[in-house]
């Protein structure tokens, strides 16, 4: 049950749903889908390839649709056909037949010259029962005596009564050749501007090698063929040989992309004559392109899984290890063993919070240390400041001083020193922790001027104290140890007059830096001094107590000691505005 709701648990089945589950939905589903995305995408390629087929077809009955209204383009060519109608060529005398003849024979030709060698040639059938025929290549004539009214194509030219008539492949079995041409022509009934008469029938010819030249420069991705259905879906042409059934069931597809047997049809109209252009494409070769996508597909799959676990486990381990000390940590730390740590390696979201674990226990120590540390740092300090200051032998010397006052009848000065003696034990005593710069200055005032009356002129104070600094908070008694340590160890000893100057400026940075601005605090006497190299040994257990006081309240001060032997000693005290004004 502990297994189950463990994290490793969690993040399987997480990994399960969020990763194994879709892959292999996707192993199933992306060749379905894949399979209906390559038969469109071959549709619509096919499609375009289709248009490009059908553009070229238009484009050449176009040309023998210009072919066929060449007539209308001459006023002698309609006048000779108007004379072959109306029976007017037989009663005709030599000059006017020659001028008909001309028309039919020289001029039309003329018009009807082509470039394209796949475009056969024209016939032109007037209503007298004449044939003109004009070739691309020297044939004799027209087959004598063939029946062209009986044709389907002419008869179809009659019913369209002017109109353009598209006519199926067929055979040139009308002319004189040796072997039959296979066509697929254009024709039309000519007919009087005038009064609407038929005049003749015209056809021209294309070559069915036109079909299979534009067939076959049309590729695509997989085995195919290329049909043609004429408008009453009849088979024009077909790159391959297809079976009648096959020719019904293809007819008969209304939307592209549907299969047949083993095709997918995809077909475009010939739009002027409503001719349909189909290519059948292989469905086999197209399921095994998706066949080789499903292998495929699987074997990226199973490489997919495989691959997926083995990162799994190897993360999933990275993961949970270091959990797992973490928890080792606290288990530590909560009996006791505050020096425990996290080993962090990497820089990840895990290595970040075993860093902030670690900072997190560490502020925990440093926090019991400072706690305790500052509680007994409070009371030895305040014990050391009442000893210094109502120690024996100063109320017993300080009393002697109001003794000789007393004897000396200046009673003035007696009752000045008693009040200072008597603000400065209330000041220690009624004053809380912490105090002003302005407020131990004055202590530190009335405490010299009690010790001058042990020294007399042997000591003279200066003190100056820059304004600015007065409302900055300092602990109570922070200064008195200094100054009474240069008073008995500087002062006291020599045998001749000594000067005590206590100093307070502000030192600032500038405007842009307040981190930089300082309240300085120096306290300086000219007395006997020491060797710089023994400034840790001269430092006794006053000076040692104000230092760790003064790191407790502003964690970014300094204490500096500079002495010279027989030049005095300073003691500089250096404390940031920011943590001052706090």
């Amino acid at each position: 049950m502990k297994l189950f709701f463990s994290l490793r648990m969690r993040l399987l089945l997480l990994f399960v749903l969020t990763l194994i589950v879709p892959l292999i939905i996707i192993t199933y589903i992306m060749p379905s889908y894949y399979n209906n995305l390559l038969t469109q995408d071959t549709t619509v390629l096919t499609e375009s390839s289709l248009t490009s087929l059908t553009h070229n077809i238009e484009t050449y009955l176009d040309e023998l649709e210009r072919l066929t209204v060449s007539p209308y383009w001459s006023e002698e060519v309609m006048s000779a056909l108007k004379a072959k109608a109306n029976g007017q060529y037989e009663r005709a005398d030599l000059y006017n037949r020659f001028l008909i003849n001309k028309a039919l024979y020289v001029t039309l030709p003329n018009f009807l010259k082509n470039p394209r060698k796949d475009i056969l040639g024209t016939i032109l059938l007037p209503y007298d029962g004449s044939v003109f025929v004009t070739s691309a290549y020297n044939f004799t004539g027209a087959v004598d005596d063939y029946p062209f009214t009986a044709q389907p194509w002419y008869q179809k030219a009659v019913e369209a009564d002017g109109k353009i008539s598209f006519i199926s492949v067929h055979e040139q079995d009308y002319l004189k050749k040796p072997t039959p041409t296979s066509v697929f022509s254009v024709a039309r009934l000519i007919k009087d501007t005038d009064n609407g008469q038929p005049l003749a029938v015209m056809m021209a010819d294309a070559d069915t090698v036109i079909l299979d030249k534009i067939a076959r420069d049309v590729k695509f991705n997989v085995s195919s063929m290329i049909a043609i259905f004429d408008d009453q879906q009849k088979l024009i042409y077909s790159t391959a040989p297809l079976t009648a059934e096959l020719q019904r069931k293809v007819a008969a597809v209304g939307t592209n992309g549907q299969t047949v047997e083993d095709y997918v049809v995809v077909s475009k109209e010939v739009v002027p004559a409503h001719w349909n252009v189909v290519v059948l494409l292989s469905n086999a070769e197209l399921k095994a392109k998706l066949a080789g996508m499903y292998l495929v597909g699987f074997m990226l799959a199973g490489i997919g899984i495989i691959l997926t676990l083995l990162v799994f486990f190897t993360l999933s381990r990275g993961i949970i290890k270091p959990f797992k000390q973490m928890i080792q940590v606290m288990r530590k730390v909560q009996k006791g063993e505050l020096e425990a740590r996290v080993r962090i390696q990497g820089k990840d979201e895990i290595a970040e919070l075993g860093a902030v674990l670690n900072k997190m226990i560490g502020q925990l120590n440093e926090l019991i240390d400072s706690e305790y540390k500052a509680v007994l740092s409070k009371r030895n300090a305040e014990y050391r400041a009442l000893q210094a200051q109502i120690q024996p032998h100063f109320l017993y010397n300080t009393l002697n001083g109001f003794i000789g006052l007393n004897r000396i009848g200046d009673r003035k000065l007696l009752e000045k020193s008693i009040l200072s003696l008597s603000s400065m034990l209330r000041y220690i005593l009624e004053h809380n922790d912490w105090t002003t710069v302005e407020e131990e200055i004055q202590f530190l005032r009335k405490y010299c001027e009690l010790q001058q009356l042990r020294f007399q002129d042997k000591m003279a104070l200066v003190i100056e104290i820059d304004p600015a600094a007065h409302a900055y908070r300092i602990p109570k008694l922070l200064l008195q140890p200094i100054v009474e340590n240069a008073i008995i160890h500087g002062i006291e000893p020599m045998d001749r007059s000594c000067k005590l100057h206590i100093a307070c400026r502000l030192e600032r940075a500038g405007e842009t830096d307040v981190q930089q601005s300082r309240l300085v605090i120096t306290v300086t006497d000219d007395g006997t001094g020491f060797s710089q190299e023994h400034v840790d040994e001269k430092v006794d257990i006053g000076l040692a107590n104000v230092r760790d006081r003064l790191l407790l309240a502003f964690h970014h001060a300094r204490l500096d000691i500079t002495s010279c032997k027989g030049e005095g000693t300073t003691v500089t005290m250096q404390i940031p505005l920011w943590e001052a004004s706090q």
